[in-house]
């Protein structure tokens, strides 16, 4: 199963087969209610019978300040299960990324953060 949204700015999907989530391009809406869409694709992924889901943000070149509240909110929903395992896979190439994807490991300390 394959869960796709995309538009001219950006494009998230999950790919079910692979338990992996994609970011790609720039999340710079306004406010959760925008960010709504991408926030039910993540809670429907993290709702899956797998033990182990991926964060591929390495083609995500921007990301707001709403962004990570709903990246952090989706690390926090994976922890509270507490039987799933995360990985988060980055980009040294894009500035944002090396502090904020850190970040998310304070909120589960065994997430896995690889940068690239």
């Amino acid at each position: 199963m394959v869960k796709e949204i995309k538009t001219d700015d950006y494009r998230i999907w999950y790919d079910s087969t692979i338990e992996t989530v994609t970011c790609q391009g720039s999340f710079r809406l306004t406010g959760m209610q925008e960010y709504a869409p991408i926030v039910e694709l993540l809670n429907e992924a993290a709702t899956q019978e797998s033990l182990q889901i991926t964060l591929d943000v390495r083609d995500l070149e921007f990301l707001n300040s709403s962004g990570i509240n709903v990246l952090s909110k989706f690390v926090i929903n994976i922890r509270q299960q507490k039987t799933k395992q995360i990985t988060v896979r980055g980009s040294d190439d894009i500035p944002w990324q090396e502090k904020s994807l850190r970040n998310l490991q304070r909120l589960m300390p065994s997430l896995q953060l690889e940068m690239e």
